[in-house]
């Protein structure tokens, strides 16, 4: 097997790892403080990475914390939007709406960049928001605060995205990778230190086996793959292997939890799905069109 397959099929099994981490967190943290939470699953994976990765640890420079911070930021915002949104919202509900990434990483890159934005792009972007309105937007017209927390979190995981595809041009970013979550790890011991309600060691097995699950799985193995892949692939396409993790979230939700899915989810998750396989789609391809006329 190449590289560049073998990290397509590590990438495909970490957003499996990252869907259902979507109902372990939201079982997992019940009526604990989800900054303490998050606080033990970046601290366990930075003690992870620290041995995975100690010829690259031992090795760390000022440039590689600059890079870890830099990264850092947004994928913190994007996970702490994320898991607040489990509070007030559906695991399979939020794992849909996330899937919104893919889109909106080509439309900040026409902000940012100034860059030609193709048509198919317009056409996935509004199938896309159509999805959205289905599953987000109740009969009054209004909109769970949820997945206004899940939505600001899709835009701070593109901007992670974006970034990690800018530096891992220029650089090795495993490097960078145990700075990152430690930096994560001390975002969010500042914030849980505000918590004066907050239980440092809850006696509940949930919320360790919780933390441990996601601190190996969706967090060190997930954003680890990501990182090495995007040497190889544009933001846009990892992005869009993301998609995956809808699926798996659903799946989980179901299981785990127990969660219904109702027409609304499906009718705006099959959307959304369908323009992230828009917006890849190479219409001009001589593949495709063979395979058009074949049919």
């Amino acid at each position: 097997m190449e590289r560049r397959q073998l990290l397509l099929f590590l990438l495909i099994l970490g957003t499996a790892f990252w869907g259902v981490s979507y109902s372990v967190t939201k079982m997992a943290i019940g009526h604990y403080s989800l900054n303490i939470f998050l606080f033990y699953r970046f601290l366990l994976a930075v003690m992870v990475l620290s041995i995975v990765f100690w010829k690259y640890v031992k090795d760390i420079n000022r440039e590689a914390i600059k890079t870890g911070f830099i990264l850092a930021v947004p994928m913190f915002l994007g996970i702490q939007l994320q898991t607040t949104a489990l509070k007030y919202t559906d695991a399979s509900q939020c794992s849909f709406i996330a899937g919104l990434t893919v889109i909106i990483i080509p439309m900040l890159k026409l902000a940012i960049y100034r860059t030609n934005t193709p048509l198919k792009i317009w056409i996935a972007a509004l199938t896309a928001l159509t999805g959205l309105f289905i599953i987000a937007i109740t009969d009054k017209f209004t909109i769970n605060i949820g997945d206004l927390f899940t939505i600001s979190g899709a835009f701070a995981f593109a901007v992670y995205l974006i970034s990690v595809e800018k530096h891992s041009a220029a650089k090795n970013l495993l490097y960078s990778i145990v700075p990152m979550f430690a930096f994560c790890a001390l975002f969010t011991f500042c914030i849980a230190l505000t918590d004066s309600q907050a239980v440092w060691f809850p006696k509940n097995d949930t919320f360790w086996l919780g933390a441990v699950y996601c601190a190996l799985f969706s967090t060190a193995f997930m954003y680890t793959v990501s990182n090495i892949t995007q040497r190889y692939l544009s933001a846009e396409r990892v992005a869009v292997i993301y998609l995956f993790e809808p699926v798996f979230g659903a799946i989980g939700a179901f299981f785990i939890l127990g969660e219904n899915l109702s027409w609304r989810l499906l009718l705006g998750g099959t959307l959304i799905f369908s323009a992230t396989i828009i917006s890849e789609v190479n219409f001009k391809s001589k593949k495709l069109k063979m395979l058009i006329r074949k049919n």
